[in-house]
């Protein structure tokens, strides 16, 4: 795993993207600072740039340095939720501006896969995650069913956890200020 790590760091800080194991499924990623491997990232989707994208955190220092108010609730899901759970916050800062919805929020997994863990704690920022698949197409449920056009695409394909199966994404919630929540995907 320490040489996927250095060489998956060294790709993203270039400006590169990847096709790595998640927490949930096979995602597409890159800096999530970096717009213009956002736009990679868009282009090989062909997705449109008003479907934002999923952000990763290594833990909830790091979601802090992103949002300046992150509700109490949002601390009880990350805590007790017993599935992977990207939450949609309000304000985002500090990522690149088209990793933000047009209503200006972002979608955030705390992630506990330990490979994206290691991942962005070494890089120190936060990683964008998408389905590895074209928009519109079902994604993936192991690494088997990515399609020829989405391996060739990305920079680099880590190699590990080729067998791992997905049965489904994360669920999604969107979490306002007030603590008020609806659920995008379950």
């Amino acid at each position: 795993m320490k040489e996927e790590l250095h060489k998956s760091i060294q790709i993203i800080k270039e400006g590169g993207t990847l096709l790595y194991p998640t927490d949930t499924v096979w995602g597409l990623g890159c800096d999530a600072r970096n717009e213009e491997a956002v736009q990679k990232i868009y282009a090989l989707k062909q997705r449109e740039e008003s479907k934002a994208l999923i952000c990763l955190v290594s833990d909830v220092i790091m979601l802090e340095r992103i949002f300046r108010e992150i509700p109490d609730a949002a601390y009880d899901l990350i805590d007790h939720s017993d599935k992977p759970t990207t939450i949609i916050y309000d304000n985002p800062n500090g990522v690149a501006k088209n990793l933000i919805a047009p209503d200006n929020t972002l979608a955030v997994r705390v992630v506990k896969d330990e490979f994206c863990q290691q991942l962005i704690r070494k890089l120190n920022r936060p990683i964008v995650s998408t389905s590895a698949n074209i928009s519109g197409a079902p994604t993936p449920k192991s690494f088997k069913e990515i399609s020829n056009e989405i391996l060739s695409g990305v920079d680099y394909v880590v190699n590990l956890h080729r067998e791992k199966i997905c049965e489904q994404p994360s669920t999604i919630i969107k979490l306002s200020g007030s603590g008020l929540f609806k659920i995008i995907r379950k």
